[in-house]
């Protein structure tokens, strides 16, 4: 365990690590909000003290990535995976074009949905390599008369990160779920960035979108309420009840990153925390073998394998004897994984760095 409270060395893909002074500020405010003599998930949506929590959130989350004011900041729910069809459904028309970039499980489910609605086109993939890199932009074969272009990111299941984004024509939307906030980034070279909660912002039950003002008056109208952007976006998110608890949640993350220095310094403690385990994969001698390619390495997820297979299940029950959690690569490739998110300390990397350097020495 954790030195800190007795806290787990959490490694979890999500939900994941949160800042613990971000869990203690909502525990001692769990039960008195603001001097309300109610929790933060007894006030009413509609109420002031609710709405200061809420518009703060919005305006924290537009400085620290600096959205300029053609863009819209809303908070919705069904994760990232409603976002799949509700994409398509909002912007591709029954005769129309997407482009969708294959690096992994969730954009291939992306495509699944967009599939529903129109024509997406598979304008790049790295399937057949095991999703082990990143397409190069040069090898993107890309239609500017798409209604859009839909990438991820960073791949969660295979341990990948886009290091540069392509310059399109059409709109880049952009999947973020797993690396938002991790680094700055130019968010005018996206018509709109999506992202679920659980890794970077706060507890499962949000979604962030960020979208261009443009494409609202391009969205289909004729499909249902709770499906058009439009209805969050007039609304200040409130059309409906919102999770209330999230957003407050992802509030006081945001302040908590501002306290970090912002992006660039949790940038720059990211590279830190994630050299120290791929060193121990690069230093193993090819005990340690990591599936990504180095030149697509994510920041966010490392994922590796051991040579042996019953060596490997040894490594992640001993791993699991001394704290660590969520070490199991994902059920549909198996395999290790340790997810880094912003809120993982750097002495938790640094634990399982020594952890892995002694593993090997004892095999």
């Amino acid at each position: 365990m954790s030195s800190t409270n007795q806290r787990a060395f959490n490694f979890n893909a999500g939900p994941s690590a949160l800042p613990l002074g971000v869990l203690q500020t909502a525990q001692e405010q769990l039960v008195n909000f603001n001097n309300t003599g109610m929790s933060i998930m007894e006030l009413s949506h509609r109420s002031k003290d609710f709405e200061q929590v809420h518009n703060e959130a919005i305006a924290r989350l537009r400085t620290l990535y600096a959205v300029p004011d053609n863009y819209e900041i809303i908070f919705l729910q069904g994760g990232a995976s409603l976002q799949f069809s509700m994409i398509p459904m909002n912007f591709l028309q029954q005769d129309g074009q997407a482009d969708y970039i294959l690096t992994g499980v969730w954009s291939e489910k992306a495509l699944a949905e967009a599939k529903l609605f129109g024509t997406p086109v598979v304008a790049a993939s790295t399937k057949d390599h095991h999703y082990k890199h990143i397409p190069a932009i040069d090898e993107l074969n890309l239609n500017d008369a798409a209604a859009y272009v839909h990438i991820t990111t960073n791949n969660t299941i295979y341990g990948t990160q886009w290091k540069e984004f392509p310059a399109t024509t059409a709109p880049l939307i952009a999947d973020m779920s797993s690396d938002i906030l991790s680094t700055p980034i130019d968010i005018n070279k996206f018509g709109l960035i999506y992202a679920g909660a659980q890794k970077n912002l706060g507890p499962s039950g949000v979604t962030v979108v960020i979208i261009r003002k443009d494409l609202l008056d391009k969205a289909n109208t004729h499909i249902p309420t709770m499906l058009k952007y439009s209805t969050f976006t007039e609304n200040n998110s409130l059309y409906n009840t919102p999770p209330t608890f999230g957003i407050y949640m992802l509030g006081e993350v945001l302040k908590w990153v501002e306290a970090q220095g912002g992006l660039e310094k949790i940038a720059a403690h990211n590279e830190a925390k994630a050299k120290l385990i791929y060193d121990a994969i690069d230093e193993s001698n090819s005990f340690y073998v990591g599936h990504a390619d180095k030149e697509s390495r994510s920041l966010m997820n490392i994922t590796f394998r051991l040579a042996d297979e019953e060596l490997e299940k040894q490594f992640l029950a001993e791993a699991k004897e001394a704290g660590f959690v969520g070490l199991n690569g994902h059920r549909s490739v198996g395999g290790c994984r340790a997810s880094t998110y912003n809120a993982v300390p750097y002495a938790t990397c640094k634990a399982l760095a020594d952890f892995m350097v002694q593993f090997q020495a004892k095999h």
